[in-house]
């Protein structure tokens, strides 16, 4: 018996030791990053489209106070802050547009972008307001568009981040799966869910396999959306809002503080 409390209390211990232990690397990271300066860049994702608070200046952008970048700021406060990351942005408008900012002394960079590249309004509203078969045709489309041209993309962008922000420590988020399966849920069928969850995954790990190339970390939150996709009865995500439609299948403010900030918080 006392060989069993033993154990258990040096279990416990070093359980304890653990977390602590990854909870002061984890302080000491963000503090690193935070020296110099953050530059968030990317699309709707990153921007915070669907959370609302939207900073007026950014306009169309629809840059949002409760997006994860703004919230890892004014949690870690680096020494400057440049949020460009934009609604609708694809590759090629994050290496004309969004850039600017990045220097020697950055920091840390976060990046969410490839989704628009690989039409993902297209083949949500495509699944939205389509048959079965045409939403899969169309999700096959996307996929080979992945495959196809989208890396050599990423590489451009990744390859000028890095050129013009040589230190910094670069985290690169993924996407959402949109769906809880096997639920009984009023929308989509079960068919268009299972597909569109199977290629939020293709483009994850394609986005994933580049960023890791670049010696890049991704951040997955495919995880921490785990029981609260559309259908969960807990979504951190909209799904089509047809009084807003920008919004439709885009995170919520829960979604960028419960789904996204905790991954960026890991990483950085």
């Amino acid at each position: 018996m006392r060989r069993s409390r033993l154990a258990l209390f040096l279990s416990s211990f070093l359980l304890a030791a653990t977390a602590a232990l990854t909870g002061a690397a984890t302080a000491q990271a963000s503090q690193q990053a935070a020296a110099g300066g953050y530059v968030a860049l990317g699309d709707s994702y990153s921007s915070g489209v669907g959370a609302g608070s939207y900073i007026s200046s950014s306009g169309d952008c629809k840059r949002s106070t409760k997006a994860y970048p703004y919230l890892w700021a004014a949690a870690n406060s680096p020494s400057s802050f440049d949020f460009t990351a934009c609604s609708g942005a694809r590759t090629g408008d994050v290496l004309s547009g969004q850039l600017g900012p990045l220097s020697s002394a950055t920091g840390l960079v976060s990046l969410s972008v490839g989704g628009n590249d690989a039409g993902f309004a297209d083949v949500m509203t495509t699944c939205v307001l389509q048959s079965d078969s045409t939403c899969l045709s169309r999700i096959t489309t996307a996929r080979s568009y992945v495959d196809s041209t989208l890396p050599g993309r990423l590489d451009s962008v990744y390859t000028a981040v890095r050129t013009r922000a040589p230190n910094a420590h670069v985290v690169v988020l993924g996407y959402p799966r949109f769906y809880k399966l096997g639920t009984s849920c009023i929308g989509l069928s079960e068919t268009k869910r299972k597909a569109i969850n199977d290629a939020a995954d293709h483009l994850d790990n394609a986005i994933a396999q580049r960023a890791r190339a670049h010696g890049f970390t991704f951040g997955d939150v495919r995880t921490t959306f785990t029981g609260h996709e559309i259908c969960s009865g807990s979504s951190w995500l909209h799904s089509v809002d047809w009084f807003n439609i920008g919004n439709s299948y885009h995170p919520t403010a829960a979604g960028q503080s419960g789904g996204y900030l905790p991954v960026l918080n890991g990483a950085a």
